[in-house]
């Protein structure tokens, strides 16, 4: 069982920089394949980027393509977020996410992973 705490969520401007990290324990994020999801008010939850476990394979949502990097830091157990050229229509609630099973097209699922943090509000004001 990896617990997952995400961080760094604030309120920034439109066009700004934010990094999110995703801090893991009681399980090593080269472990798993990590996941960030977001979740904006009556919306349901939308993938936005992964990473497989040894870090050598990244995935990206088309509305994050060329925005957004996805990190992991094996010696600091955690998973970064880095999101650049910020829109108001990134303004959600940012999960962290891990799995173990084989990556296919079901990683942009929620249900594919089976941990979960608890959440980081990001708020991009225009």
């Amino acid at each position: 069982q990896v617990q997952l705490v995400e961080s760094g969520g604030t309120l920034v401007q439109a066009g700004d920089s934010l990094r999110l990290s995703c801090a893991a324990s009681g399980g090593t994020v080269s472990s798993y394949v990590m996941g960030w999801f977001r979740q904006a008010p009556g919306k349901e939850r939308e993938f936005v980027a992964a990473i497989s476990k040894s870090g050598g394979t990244t995935y990206f949502a088309d509305s994050v393509e060329g925005r957004f990097t996805i990190s992991k830091d094996n010696a600091k157990n955690t998973v970064y977020l880095q999101m650049n050229g910020l829109k108001s229509e990134d303004t959600a609630v940012y999960y962290c996410a891990a799995g173990w099973g084989p990556i296919t097209r079901e990683i942009m699922t929620p249900g594919w992973y089976s941990y979960w943090g608890q959440g980081t509000q990001v708020t991009v004001s225009s």
